[in-house]
């Protein structure tokens, strides 16, 4: 195990899966923000919509959990295994939904990687529990989220055709 470690027990590995989690969403709210109070502020919302203030801490906690469950799994497969690549794939799709909901203002392309995303999660998470079974479980509240985000998604598209 070295992925930068530089003694036994060292941390080192969980800060960058930590940065890089936390990279991904502080790096999609590039695209996020300067929408939130115009195009968004403007469309229609569903009812089961949150307040925006809401959005922060969820993600600031999931890339967390989804941070400490890569950790975990990586300490037992190393970088080079399916369940990192699936770890990366859906860290992609993650960030790619912003862009296409709020940079592009493209809600119906966003409800079809939302649906992607939710599989990919899924798989992630199976992947990881086979593993891990911490790590597993550390990926269910970021599934559920991801669902409602899809059904979140559906509305707001239902709503603003």
């Amino acid at each position: 195990m070295s992925f930068l470690d530089t003694a036994p027990g060292s941390r080192r590995p969980l800060y960058i899966f930590l940065i890089v989690t936390q990279g991904v969403g502080a790096a999609a709210s590039v695209f996020t923000l300067p929408n939130i109070p115009t195009w968004y502020a403007a469309l229609n919302h569903p009812a089961i919509a949150p307040p925006n203030w809401v959005f922060a801490p969820v993600w600031t906690t999931l890339y967390f959990l989804m941070a400490l469950a890569a950790w975990r799994v990586w300490r037992i497969t190393g970088l080079k295994s399916v369940e990192m690549a699936a770890f990366a794939l859906q860290l992609a799709l993650n960030f790619l939904w912003p862009v296409m909901f709020f940079a592009l203002h493209s809600i119906g392309s966003a409800l079809v990687e939302v649906v992607a995303l939710d599989l990919v999660i899924l798989a992630t998470a199976i992947l990881f529990f086979r593993r891990d079974r911490i790590a597993g479980l550390l990926f269910l509240p970021y599934l559920a989220w991801s669902l409602f985000a899809t059904v979140l998604t559906h509305a707001f598209w239902r709503l603003n055709p």
